[in-house]
């Protein structure tokens, strides 16, 4: 297929400009706060001035219910984890949520965010969600489209943009992922491959193109209100227009008693959340005095490679590689990381722009294997990161898993408040005050997102618009 098929699809007028504005009004009116359970952090995509919560001890959930924000995020990172240990955290996660909004009188929405190209704990992980925060859905909505991206959804398969071509998701190199991987990018046959036979592809309900746009709200509720027992609803969408009047329709079947857990992309978020489009951010927004930046990349998916290859040949930026052959190591482990720490602090302090990847080659294992081996290397970059000792302007972190470690771990961060996106599908945080480099702006830079030039763009965005 071509992209032009789905630009085409792509212009419709959905339920007008105040759709989002009604959804944000519902939201509020209704006393409800939107939680999203994040398996990595690169789920704050699409949204603007919300809080992140890195830890979901009580007294951090208390605090966000009673806030002022109707939409916050908690960032797991459960989607580098092995199954068992990533539901024993949605299950914490949602038995703190349970516990905070009862304690608080508040009530909740849970949406499970995951990857937009299948990746991730399904269905484990919301079912364990589910069953920490008390509730017994009679649906899973799964609206994966995420189109800052170029992901769609349509005639319920998951499609993805390369280039001028769009592809069904099993031709992807995701379907291929070593722990997450796939056959199929029809969401009902991946449900049911996914379920293990639990729901067969015949039983996954579906929200059609047609349905969305000849129906409206009111057919979507329809749909949404003859589900039951947790029942998978696909939501086919190309566009926010489509998002936007599902939700209408969701928030209807809401009304009416119904209970939804939300498996679902970034964009699905904004829709939900009723928030407004906003520009993306200019440089004094993020890094008002300029500077070198320190960029960490730990994501191995092939366009972060190339991404890397445009950034350091164009000389905005000095490159050094943290060895995984090395940090596999235990003798040479401790001197790989303090040469490239002691090397990025060299370039910050001279005022340029550091570059630390790992190893392009990807291990050649497997399941457990594989995520064993992916820790230990993420531990060595934020070993690295927090050996540097010279504050850069601005973090880029290049990877989900790789973003919420250096965060959590390595800057010590508890909290943080999404700024807005330095690029379509980027978003940018502010680390709270409890960590170590207070007030740094950290880019989290999604492995599979942008075209190749877009890591050199966010580097030269961050530096104050010139290359450093």
């Amino acid at each position: 297929m071509r992209l032009e098929e789905i630009e085409r699809l792509q212009h419709w007028p959905g339920s007008g400009p105040d759709a989002r504005r009604a959804v944000r009004e519902w939201l509020q009116a209704s006393g409800r706060r939107l939680v999203v359970a994040d398996d990595d952090p690169t789920g704050t995509q699409t949204v603007r001035d919300v809080p992140v919560y890195l830890d979901w001890s009580a007294r951090e959930m208390r605090e966000a219910m009673t806030g002022g924000d109707p939409v916050f995020y908690v960032s797991t990172n459960s989607r580098s984890l092995p199954e068992s240990e990533a539901a024993d955290i949605g299950r914490d996660v949602g038995q703190a949520l349970a516990a905070a909004a009862s304690g608080v009188g508040a009530r909740f929405l849970v949406a499970s965010r995951s990857d937009s190209t299948l990746r991730g704990h399904f269905p484990g992980e919301v079912a364990a969600l589910a069953e920490g925060a008390g509730l017994q859905p009679d649906g899973i909505i799964i609206a994966p489209a995420f189109f800052e991206g170029g992901r769609y959804t349509l005639g319920d398969v998951q499609f993805v943009a390369r280039g001028r071509e769009v592809v069904s998701a099993e031709q992807t190199e995701f379907a291929r992922d070593p722990v997450f991987g796939y056959s199929s990018g029809n969401l009902r046959e991946w449900v049911q491959e996914k379920t293990r036979g639990r729901w067969q592809k015949d039983d996954v309900l579906s929200i059609s193109l047609r349905t969305l746009r000849d129906g409206g709200p009111d057919a979507v509720a329809e749909t949404l209100c003859s589900c039951g027992g947790g029942q998978p609803v696909v939501v086919n969408a190309v566009c926010y227009a489509d998002f936007d009047v599902f939700v209408l329709g969701l928030q209807k079947a809401e009304d009416s008693g119904r209970t939804f857990v939300y498996r679902c992309s970034a964009s699905f978020v904004k829709s939900r959340g009723g928030f407004p489009d906003a520009s993306l951010l200019q440089s004094d927004e993020i890094s008002p005095s300029g500077g070198g930046v320190l960029v960490v990349a730990g994501s191995y998916v092939e366009r972060t490679g190339r991404q890397l290859r445009v950034l350091l040949n164009s000389g905005a930026a000095a490159g050094r590689e943290l060895r995984v052959e090395a940090l596999m190591d235990e003798p040479e482990r401790e001197r790989e990381i303090r040469e490239c720490s002691q090397w990025a602090d060299g370039c910050l302090s001279g005022g340029r722009s550091a570059v630390v990847f790992t190893s392009r080659e990807r291990l050649p294992l497997e399941g457990q294997a594989f995520l064993d081996a992916g820790r230990r290397i993420i531990a060595g970059l934020c070993e690295v990161v927090a050996s540097v000792t010279v504050r850069p302007a601005c973090v880029i972190t290049k990877g989900g898993i790789t973003s919420i470690e250096i965060a959590r771990s390595a800057l010590g961060a508890k909290r943080a408040r999404v700024l807005g996106q330095i690029l379509p599908g980027v978003p940018v945080w502010r680390l709270d005050e409890g960590s170590r480099w207070p007030g740094v702006p950290l880019v989290v830079f999604p492995g599979n997102v942008g075209d190749e030039g877009a890591l050199l763009d966010a580097v030269r965005v961050a530096c104050g618009g010139v290359a450093v």
